[in-house]
């Protein structure tokens, strides 16, 4: 039998997604062992989609694993434990910003950090309100950014969020195989 490659689930706020991510995530499972992590923020959240007790145990029950959530538990990632690939779904704007600046201060931008010294593939899947205003840019620095991939993604609701964009979950597992042969999935607009 055929060992699993090692992905790296890693969850920022964006709460209204994550029925979209657990759907993706199920179908991951079947060929990649995943390693769950969250941002503290996620981690410790209560909001109308769900408690953070519940997405807790959600995650673990799917990735058959306790969830990283904290920087002193997501550096390990890229020393001692080399993930295939790292998503960060849903990725907000928050979360972009640091990543394009290096700031590293949440679980989830620390195993960015230790993950890419490695090399490897690092794959965003963002959900921002403002993606065409104020995340624009950092989405562009991170385009050009090496070892970066994008899910494909387009406007979720441009006649009441115009400047709001939010990746095709559906396609996570097509966008992380390619991007662990070092290609981008396109088109990356959608």
């Amino acid at each position: 039998m055929k060992e699993k490659l090692k992905l790296g689930l890693a969850l920022c706020g964006s709460y209204c997604t994550y029925e979209k991510l657990f759907a993706a995530a199920e179908k991951l499972r079947a060929d990649y062992e995943l390693f769950p992590i969250m941002s503290e923020t996620a981690a410790a959240t209560d909001s109308r989609f769900g408690t953070a007790a519940e997405h807790i145990e959600r995650l673990e029950a799917l990735c058959g694993r306790a969830v990283i959530k904290s920087i002193r538990e997501a550096e390990p990632l890229g020393p001692k434990l080399q993930l295939d690939a790292l998503i960060i779904a849903p990725c907000t704007g928050n979360t972009l910003a640091k990543l394009a600046h290096g700031i590293t201060d949440s679980a989830v931008t620390m195993a960015a950090k230790a993950h890419l010294r490695n090399g490897r593939p690092l794959v965003i899947a963002f959900s921002t309100n403002d993606g065409l205003s104020g995340s624009a840019e950092n989405i562009g620095r991170l385009l050009n950014r090496r070892h970066v991939y994008f899910v494909p993604f387009g406007q979720d609701d441009p006649e009441n969020k115009p400047r709001s964009l939010q990746a095709d979950f559906s396609l996570l597992g097509e966008t992380a195989a390619a991007a662990i042969r070092g290609e981008q999935l396109q088109p990356i607009l959608k």
